[in-house]
C-alpha cells in the first residue's frame, strides 16, 4: 500500500532520480509515487533533491539548535503526529510569546506558488530561515546559527558531504527546503476513489463531493490535485482585524484581509482552522462558510449564504475527512 506522507527517510540508501530539465530550467524529482498528486513537482536547479540534502534538511529540522535558547525546533510548531501543523491557535515561540498567525501545514508545499499566509515568500528556500530569526519565534540570527553549526564536526560533515563546503546561509535554507519538498500527503480515501476502488468513499462523502463541487462552490478556491488555487481571499475571518494579510505584501487595497487558500489535504488533522485559528472544528468551518462566511467590505466575490441542511453538512464533513487518509468518515453530530 503507498504511504499517505512521505518522510525524507524513504529515500535514504536509494537512489534518487530526476527528470529531464523542465520548463524553466526546472528539474522535477521522481519521488515514489503517492496516489492523487502528481509524480512530477518544480525544483530550483540549483538545489537538486540528493540523499545527502534530505538527511540533513531533516536534522536541522527536528535540532533544537535552531532556537536562541535551544528549546525550539522547526517541528515543535509544524509538528508531524499534527499535519506538521499545530494544534495551538497560535505557536509559542521561545520566550513563550505567540506567533502573529496560526501554523499551516507543510504538507505538499512542494506543489505551491507561495509561502506563509499572505505570500510574502515565493519559494521554500526564502521561507525556511525566517521563523529562524523572527523575535516571535526561534529568535536566533542566521550569523549565530551558523556559528552554532561550524563548532559542531557532524553538521560541518554533513554539510561537506551535501553541498561540498562548510555551512553558510544559502546551503542552510537548500537543506531545509528540500526536505520540506519530500513531505507529501495523498493516497486518500477520496483518491483511491479517484482511482477505481468504488467502495472507498461511503454515500455521505460521496453526496459530499458533489456539493463540494457543486451547490457548495468550495472548489472555486480548493481546486486541482492538492485543493488550493494557491491565491489570496477574503472570506471575512476576522473583520476589523488589525491583520491586513496580502494587503502588506501587494500594497494593494483588494488584497486587504486577504489571505492564502490552504490545502485540505489531511485536513482532519490540522485544526484549528483558518489564518488566526479561530475555527476550532472542521463542523465549525463548514458552519462558517455556510452563512457566507464573515462581514468585511473586501469579501471574496465567491462567497454567499449556502443555506444547507444538517445532512449537507454532515456530507461536506465526511467528504472533507475523505481527504485525510487516517480520519473516520463517519459524522460527528
Amino acid at each position: 500500500m503507498r504511504p499517505s506522507v512521505l518522510f525524507a527517510t524513504a529515500l535514504l540508501g536509494s537512489a534518487l532520480l530526476l527528470s529531464p530539465g523542465a520548463a524553466g530550467g526546472q528539474r522535477a524529482p521522481l519521488l515514489p509515487p503517492v496516489a492523487g498528486l502528481d509524480e512530477l513537482f518544480p525544483i530550483p536547479e540549483d538545489n537538486p533533491l540528493t540523499p545527502a540534502r534530505i538527511a540533513l534538511g531533516r536534522r536541522l529540522f527536528f535540532d533544537r539548535l535552531l532556537s536562541r535558547n535551544r528549546s525550539l525546533s522547526c517541528a515543535s510548531c509544524h509538528r508531524p503526529d499534527h499535519g506538521f501543523s499545530d494544534s495551538r491557535a497560535r505557536s509559542r515561540g521561545v520566550r513563550g510569546s505567540a506567533t502573529r498567525r496560526h501554523t499551516p501545514t507543510l504538507l505538499n508545499r512542494a506543489y505551491g506558488s507561495f509561502e506563509f499566509w499572505d505570500g510574502r515568500a515565493e519559494t521554500l528556500e526564502s521561507q525556511v530561515l525566517q521563523p529562524v530569526q523572527d523575535s516571535l519565534e526561534m529568535d536566533l540570527p542566521v550569523t549565530e546559527l551558523l556559528t552554532r553549526l561550524r563548532a559542531q564536526p557532524a553538521y560541518v560533515s554533513a554539510f561537506a558531504e551535501a553541498f561540498g563546503s562548510q555551512p553558510d546561509a544559502t546551503s542552510l535554507a537548500q537543506a531545509l527546503a528540500g526536505y520540506v519538498r519530500t513531505l507529501r500527503s495523498g493516497n486518500s480515501a477520496f483518491d483511491r476513489y479517484r482511482e477505481g476502488e468504488r467502495d472507498a468513499l461511503p454515500d455521505a462523502a460521496r453526496r459530499g463531493m458533489a456539493l463540494f463541487h457543486g451547490r457548495a462552490n468550495c472548489s472555486a478556491c480548493h481546486t486541482g490535485a492538492n485543493f488550493t488555487d494557491e491565491r489570496f481571499h477574503n472570506t471575512g475571518v476576522a473583520p476589523g482585524s488589525a491583520d491586513p494579510g496580502r494587503f502588506t505584501v501587494t500594497g494593494d487595497s483588494a488584497d486587504y484581509g486577504a489571505f492564502k487558500t490552504p490545502t485540505l489535504r489531511e485536513v482532519a488533522r490540522t485544526a484549528p482552522y483558518m489564518h488566526d485559528g479561530s475555527l476550532r472544528t472542521l463542523e465549525a468551518v463548514i458552519d462558517f462558510y455556510d452563512r457566507g462566511g464573515g462581514l468585511d467590505r473586501f469579501l471574496d466575490h465567491e462567497l454567499h449564504a449556502l443555506h444547507l441542511s444538517r445532512r449537507d453538512k454532515q456530507d461536506l464533513l465526511a467528504f472533507l475527512r475523505s481527504l485525510t487518509r487516517t480520519a473516520s468518515l463517519k459524522p460527528s453530530r
